[in-house]
């Protein structure tokens, strides 16, 4: 059986190589294993995938472009860190983008896609209840993916993929844990607002949906350097 699977990975194709390796490195980030920063070592990731420099260069290279990885003169390529500035555009662009989907899901949804959206929150309600964190964030980041479906705008959801796809280091950035669940609640009002085609409740929910997340992390500019009097609790001389 090994005997087999090494010779499918010798045999694979460059192409499959290659989302081989981009599928694993932005599943470890996503799931909170690779943090922001942590050196990607081209050659001993070769080793532990099989594949050619050339292939995991080619993998950090669509990774750069989804804001993953960077590639650092003189250190390689590393886990992106997101700076507070761009973390907070992130978040600004994703409110945009998911106002205008949850508004076009409101106005098109069937019956069916409410009952999908619903049974998708279910799911979501059980991998928290039994403890699992990661399957209970992978769900919610998902229901906003099938909001994307429904509301048919394949733009919009190339956009959110994305998005959604830099929330993790963020979080880690600038929270120093595992994000905050994303909300069954909040999804189920969602959920009820766009059964009942009930748009402008749906966008408000969705602008406040994003806005908790944001709140629960620290994009806050660090204040100024305090003075000497300021440090040790002490009045200027002369005043």
């Amino acid at each position: 059986m090994a005997t087999t699977r090494s010779a499918s990975r010798r045999t694979a194709g460059p192409a499959s190589a290659e989302q081989r390796v981009f599928d694993a490195i932005r599943d470890a980030i996503f799931e909170h294993r690779l943090a922001p920063g942590t050196k990607l070592k081209e050659v001993s990731l070769a080793e532990v995938f099989g594949v050619s420099r050339g292939v995991v260069r080619s993998a950090f290279a669509r990774l750069g472009h989804a804001h993953l990885v960077e590639q650092r003169p003189n250190r390689g390529a590393v886990v992106a860190t997101p700076s507070i500035e761009e973390s907070r555009q992130v978040f600004e662009a994703r409110a945009a983008i998911e106002e205008a989907i949850v508004a076009k899901a409101a106005r098109t949804a069937s019956a069916r896609d409410a009952a999908m959206l619903r049974g998708w929150v279910a799911s979501e309600e059980v991998a928290y209840a039994r403890g699992d964190e990661r399957g209970g964030v992978r769900l919610s980041v998902d229901f906003h993916r099938r909001l994307a479906e429904i509301a048919g705008n394949s733009v919009l959801s190339r956009y959110l993929d994305e998005l959604v796809s830099r929330m993790p280091l963020i979080a880690l950035a600038h929270r120093g844990q595992a994000p905050a669940p994303c909300g069954c609640d909040d999804h189920i009002a969602l959920v009820d607002a766009i059964a009942a085609h009930d748009e402008r409740r749906a966008v408000a929910l969705m602008r406040d949906h994003i806005g908790h997340l944001e709140r629960a992390l620290n994009l806050r500019h660090p204040d100024g350097p305090k003075s000497l009097a300021e440090v040790f609790g002490l009045a200027p001389a002369g005043t």
